[in-house]
């Protein structure tokens, strides 16, 4: 990718156009870039086997001297998750952020043992920081994650504000407003290029206030007869505070469970976030000595995670909490997309179990943290950039996005959709959209960062869709005459030891032994092609009797 020309700001998106997930963004100006979030994604149901996603950022590849710093806007995997993967390979850039998004990062590194490696440095709302040819401003952006900002950045070209993931809720658990006075400031100065967030443009009107949560936790709970396990995100520290909030009033004590949110809440405990003395805590001795009732349980597993502590709890399976009939299990938190049939089935089994489940479609238990379509307008029309591009949603949530522009008063021609790697060039002039660069997805299985790809993932869906069949052979290398075999060995294909399958494993073998035949195998002199013969007549074999297409390997052995 060449340097920009001058006085030109190149924008090149690396992850979350077009998807939920992976953000990332490189500004550049006069040779140098500026980096926004560094994010993840979690597997999507065809990719099997995979731990997790990471952006593709190998465009960035020999310009790592070029990087002058790393901006977080917040604690949310998708934002801050890949930085542990991809630090070193960005060039060990300082990483800038709020309070507790440095604070929920330190906690990351230290599994990658790189927490004092790692360079944080600490800002401020409304602190402008200088990183020449930029200057960087945070602002408070109202999130469901405590410290979540916005940024300004000024560049030779222009103003860009982007407000990372926001909503405009006036009455937030902190107090800390959206900070609307210091966007209709940037409104006045002038802004080149606004990115908003379009996750909720969909969505008519307002989002809620967490604080109503808060007040429906306050109602639901005293009217629980035994225990109550509450799910949600550990990230939410707002939320934890008003269901600690909520149980303290009713009378319980609280038991936290799972890893990250027992994590969580300690790093917002020490940094000021969280409010909950200690004395309410209790752990699993106290929980068995004290009534049903005087419990209540935070736990993590909203999202019917195979492994979570909450599955494992709705299977009966987990070491320590059992459930009891007449208990109360609350589910606050967003059905993410792609996940309701895990979240469904979760539910059935708590409800298999005795309990009683109140979540997001039956109770008012959650609230967005996005901003809604009248708090979009009203960004946009504080703001009044010269150019706008959508950003954080899929595809259709962006398009959705530039249209509300228009239907504001943008030219259409101002506002544009971008896709991850595609760079649009910026100047007083006028934009440019440049050649779309080679981006991506690295998947991460075990400690195996970007040695699986497309190929191996294709195989994976082929062997879980249709089976497996090895054929063993065994030739002898001078003569051409077979020495054993074939024999057939499968897997997930066809039952086993079944009169249908002994006959049909025959015939397969009879047609491998015709093959051979009409081969001669002493002037083979290519083995790889006589595998492909092979794997053809096992596939027509198995497609005429049975229209399966198992993964087939030849293996052919040379005596």
């Amino acid at each position: 990718m060449p340097s920009t020309p001058p006085e030109t700001l190149r924008v090149l998106p690396l992850g979350g156009l077009g998807e939920i997930g992976l953000n990332m963004l490189a500004l550049e100006y006069a040779g140098k870039l500026l980096l926004i979030d560094c994010g993840l994604m979690f597997p999507e149901a065809y990719m099997l086997g995979i731990d997790l996603v990471l952006p593709d950022i190998s465009i960035l590849e020999g310009r790592e001297d070029d990087i002058l710093g790393l901006f977080l806007t917040h604690g949310h995997e998708d934002h801050i998750g890949a930085i542990p993967f991809l630090w070193q390979q960005l060039g060990e850039p300082d990483i800038y952020g709020t309070g507790l998004t440095l604070g929920l990062l330190r906690n990351k590194l230290k599994e990658f043992e790189l927490d004092n490696r790692v360079p944080l440095i600490e800002v401020q709302p409304r602190q402008r920081v200088e990183l020449f040819p930029f200057e960087v401003e945070p602002f408070r952006a109202a999130h469901s994650i405590v410290d979540g900002v916005g940024l300004a950045i000024r560049t030779p070209a222009g103003l860009v504000v982007h407000t990372g993931d926001f909503k405009i809720d006036q009455t937030p658990v902190d107090g800390q407003v959206t900070d609307l006075a210091r966007l209709a400031e940037f409104g006045e100065e002038g802004v080149l290029l606004l990115m908003a967030d379009s996750t909720n443009v969909e969505n008519e009107g307002y989002t809620l206030s967490e604080k109503t949560v808060g007040k429906a936790l306050e109602e639901l709970i005293p009217t629980c007869a035994k225990r109550v396990v509450v799910a949600t995100f550990s990230s939410n520290i707002h939320r934890i505070q008003q269901i600690a909030d909520a149980a303290e009033k009713a009378g319980r004590k609280l038991l936290i469970n799972g890893r990250s949110m027992i994590s969580n809440i300690d790093i917002a405990r020490k940094l000021g976030y969280l409010n909950i003395p200690e004395e309410q805590f209790i752990d699993l001795r106290d929980m068995r000595q004290l009534p049903p009732e005087q419990v209540l349980i935070i736990t993590t597993g909203s999202q019917g995670e195979p492994l979570s502590a909450l599955m494992r709890i709705a299977l009966g399976d987990h070491k320590q909490i059992e459930l009891e009939v007449g208990d109360t299990v609350i589910l606050s938190s967003k059905f993410i997309p792609g996940n309701e049939k895990a979240i469904s089935d979760l539910i059935n089994n708590l409800y298999r179990r005795g309990a009683e489940v109140f979540y997001e479609k039956t109770s008012e238990i959650h609230v967005s943290g996005h901003a809604s379509r009248e708090e979009l307008k009203l960004v946009h029309n504080l703001v009044r950039p010269r150019y706008f591009v959508p950003v954080h949603g899929e595809y259709r949530h962006l398009v959705k996005h530039r249209q509300l522009a228009i239907e504001l008063g943008m030219a259409p021609e101002n506002t544009l959709v971008l896709e991850n790697g595609q760079p649009l060039l910026l100047t007083a002039d006028g934009l440019e959209r440049e050649e779309r660069v080679e981006t991506g997805r690295v998947f991460v299985d075990g400690k195996g960062v970007g040695d699986v790809g497309k190929m191996e993932l294709r195989d994976r869906r082929h062997l879980a869709n249709h089976g497996l069949v090895i054929l063993m052979l065994a030739i002898n290398q001078s003569t051409g005459e077979i020495v054993q075999g074939p024999e057939i060995f499968t897997k997930g294909f066809i039952p086993e030891e079944s009169e249908e399958s002994d006959a049909m494993l025959e015939e397969a073998r009879q047609a491998v032994r015709d093959l051979l035949t009409e081969h001669s195998l002493e002037a083979v002199g290519d083995w790889e092609e006589l595998r492909v013969e092979v794997r053809k007549a096992l596939r027509r074999c198995f497609n005429k009797k049975i229209a399966r297409r198992p993964l087939i390997l030849p293996v052919i052995l040379e005596l």
